[in-house]
């Protein structure tokens, strides 16, 4: 359930699981990388590897799809946080229902619902930046 009051962003306990998850959402935010990466391959060096079930795994693995609220603290640092994190899987949770969670990256990318996630990804990748630099 979504508390009704905006709040101070505050410290988290986790930063460096933050760190993994602003940047599994900045990937979220980027139709130009995703074509690139999770689609054509193209890495930006040896030995890197990045797709969109990575993503949704770190997002899951930080617990900020499932009940965002409660990573406040742990690994967001505010309501409006939490708030645009629960956007961004209500998205993801209806590109994955409708196409299936064993598709490729390619059909994610193709889904009518793609842009829903793109949009949602970038509303929280502001959101995360613009709490960390004020706190």
């Amino acid at each position: 359930m979504e508390p009704a009051v905006t709040s101070k962003p505050k410290p988290v306990q986790l930063p460096e699981m933050r760190s993994e998850v602003i940047s599994a959402v900045r990937a979220l935010s980027d139709p130009e990388y995703q074509q690139r990466v999770w689609v054509d391959r193209q890495y930006p060096h040896p030995g890197y590897f990045d797709d969109f079930t990575l993503n949704v795994n770190i997002l899951d693995d930080a617990a900020v799809l499932e009940n965002p609220y409660a990573a406040i603290g742990f690994t967001l640092a505010s309501v409006e946080e939490a708030r645009a994190m629960e956007q961004l899987a209500n998205s993801l949770n209806e590109v994955l229902t409708s196409v299936g969670s064993q598709s490729t990256d390619s059909a994610f990318l193709a889904s009518p619902y793609w842009g829903n996630v793109v949009a949602a990804a970038n509303h929280a990748l502001h959101a995360l930046n613009l709490s960390h630099s004020t706190s």
